[in-house]
């Protein structure tokens, strides 16, 4: 792929970016998104439909269970290149800030440190009563794990459709999109707030605004530049193009 020789110059020189991914980078590495339709057991389930407090007060086992599959699911994947790529960024440029809307821990898994939950994470669970988290818990297959303080049920670390993202990833967020030079965002549709509107928060302030996805979305035309396939693909392409001197050293 072709980058603009003006891209190439900015980004090599700048020391602050922030990345915001989608579940489109997730997608890479085979995991479904919430628009896909779901397959086997969950098939008669809409996932908006779990994804609420009301849904696991009014079956807390059904909620739990589908989470449990997904992070059995995420278990049986691997990070690709586009995952690998920004871990590999946070070692070449001095500040990376790396935002996801996804829940599945991939980052984390390919080296990414650091990394800004915004909407939480499936390998982390708390109780629904008191929010305290448990480092570990008993699954027997019959019943939702219980605290060890309160005895409430345990729930995943997730934001639900209806409640508010957590306050410091929230804050976190953005104070890099403020502050960033280069805005990218990759693999996301650009609908939901309020992540959608840290692209903005960061056009606002003057960073050049990258999006790499596999078609055009509401934001591509507030864009500077727009890049349109997978993000395992371009974001190793592009490292090699502009960092290629630090890369190779």
């Amino acid at each position: 792929m072709d980058f603009p020789p003006e891209l190439v110059s900015f980004l090599r020189a700048a020391s602050h970016i922030t990345v915001l991914t989608g579940a489109g980078v997730s997608q890479e590495s085979g995991l479904r998104t919430f628009r896909d339709a779901q397959v086997g057991l969950w098939a008669q389930y809409r996932p908006e439909n779990l994804a609420t407090p009301e849904a696991f007060l009014n079956n807390p086992k059904l909620v739990w269970d589908w989470y449990a599959a997904r992070r059995e699911r995420a278990d049986t994947v691997e990070p690709n290149p586009g995952h690998y790529a920004l871990a590999e960024l946070s070692r070449i440029i001095p500040r990376l800030s790396l935002l996801t809307q996804n829940v599945d821990g991939l980052h984390a898994r390919a080296g990414s440190p650091s990394v800004i939950e915004l909407h939480g994470s499936i390998r982390k669970v708390r109780c629904f009563d008191c929010g305290v988290y448990a480092e570990t818990w008993q699954d027997d297959g019959q019943n939702v794990p219980k605290c060890s303080c309160c005895s409430g049920l345990l729930r995943p670390d997730v934001v639900w459709f209806g409640e508010s993202l957590p306050r410091a990833a929230l804050e976190s967020a953005v104070e890099a999109a403020r502050t960033c030079q280069a805005f990218f965002s990759i693999g996301t549709s650009g609908l939901v707030q309020p992540a959608a509107s840290l692209a903005h928060a960061a056009r606002n302030r003057g960073a050049v605004i990258v999006e790499i996805n596999l078609e055009p979305t509401p934001l591509t035309p507030k864009c500077d530049y727009a890049f349109h396939g997978k993000s395992g693909e371009i974001l190793p392409e592009l490292i090699q193009v502009v960092w290629k001197e630090q890369t190779s050293g």
